[in-house]
């Protein structure tokens, strides 16, 4: 089982990052979008019970979601409705922001 400490999350992001640059496809965890700014989920990482339980709430590939309320907590919009996770949980999403420029702010390339 995945234990929740931050090497363990590291190495998640980590893989999913590289997993991106090989399908030239950019991907960003999801706690780095801003207020507003919507995405696709691409991936979601994890203990499969853990992420078993996300799909459950309508979390899961493909899905577009829009930051509501950055920070820890984060505060997701799905399909209406609100979903709130914890920076500590033992899994990550990792998402495709809608637009270009919206994963240039992201990846903190743009100001």
């Amino acid at each position: 089982m995945l234990n929740a400490n931050p090497t363990d999350l590291d190495l998640l992001e980590a893989t999913a990052a590289l997993q991106a640059t090989t399908a030239a496809e950019p991907l960003v965890a999801v706690h780095r979008l801003r207020t507003g700014e919507s995405a696709q989920i691409r991936q979601i990482l994890g203990h499969p019970d853990h992420v078993h339980r996300l799909e459950e709430f309508g979390l899961r590939q493909g899905t577009q979601v829009e930051m509501f309320r950055p920070g820890n907590p984060c505060i997701l919009r799905v399909s209406g409705n609100k979903v709130c996770l914890r920076s500590e949980d033992v899994v990550r999403l990792f998402v495709r922001p809608s637009c270009a420029s919206a994963a240039e702010a992201v990846a903190g390339n743009v100001e």
